[in-house]
């Protein structure tokens, strides 16, 4: 039952509450000059015979204890409307605070994602730079094993065929020369 709903039955109730008042009020007026009358008035034309007819046949006192019994179930109906909204209250305030909570949750789960992602991307930044730094490496080593490949050629080369003038000598790697000539001769 919504707020709306109970907010309209007790404007009916209410409207009943003060329709027994005025229909009290009348009655006793009436009763004071011994008068009977519909103290039921209504729009609708065929419960007037019969409320015409229940009013005549009830004493004053009936009259009265009737309307304290009516004031009575709309009071109680009253307070039932009232426990319905403090309880429609309670529960929108149950609601609302889980409603934060999920909602601080949120933002957390939020803020942990924004840092997973940020890590994310600086773990990737840190592997591409890796990667290049051992494709580098590689290139590097490659170079190197060219040029040892190719210094191991020119010896075994310049071993098998010492006569090859198409080839350079190697300094450092040049045969012993014939003509030595010494610096000072001990003889």
């Amino acid at each position: 039952m919504d707020v709306s709903a109970v907010s309209e039955e007790l404007a009916e109730l209410e409207g009943q509450i003060n329709d027994i008042f005025r229909a009290l009020s009348y009655s006793s007026n009436l009763a004071s000059n011994n008068k009977r009358v519909d103290l039921f008035d209504g729009p609708a034309e065929d419960h007037m015979e019969e409320n015409v007819l229940l009013a005549s046949n009830m004493s004053n006192q009936e009259l009265m204890n009737k309307g304290n019994s009516m004031m009575d179930d709309t009071d109680q109906a009253i307070e039932r409307g009232k426990k319905i909204v403090l309880e429609t209250i309670n529960v929108g305030t149950d609601t609302s605070a889980a409603l934060k909570a999920q909602t601080d949750q949120m933002s957390r789960v939020v803020n942990e994602l924004d840092s997973i992602h940020f890590s994310l991307k600086k773990a990737s930044k840190l592997v591409k730079e890796i990667g290049r730094q051992v494709a580098t490496d590689k290139c590097i080593m490659a170079f190197l094993f060219l040029i040892v490949i190719g210094v191991i050629a020119i010896i075994i080369v310049k071993i098998v065929n010492p006569n090859n003038k198409d080839i350079r000598d190697i300094p450092g790697l040049a045969p012993p020369a014939m003509n030595r000539r010494l610096l000072w001769n001990h003889y």
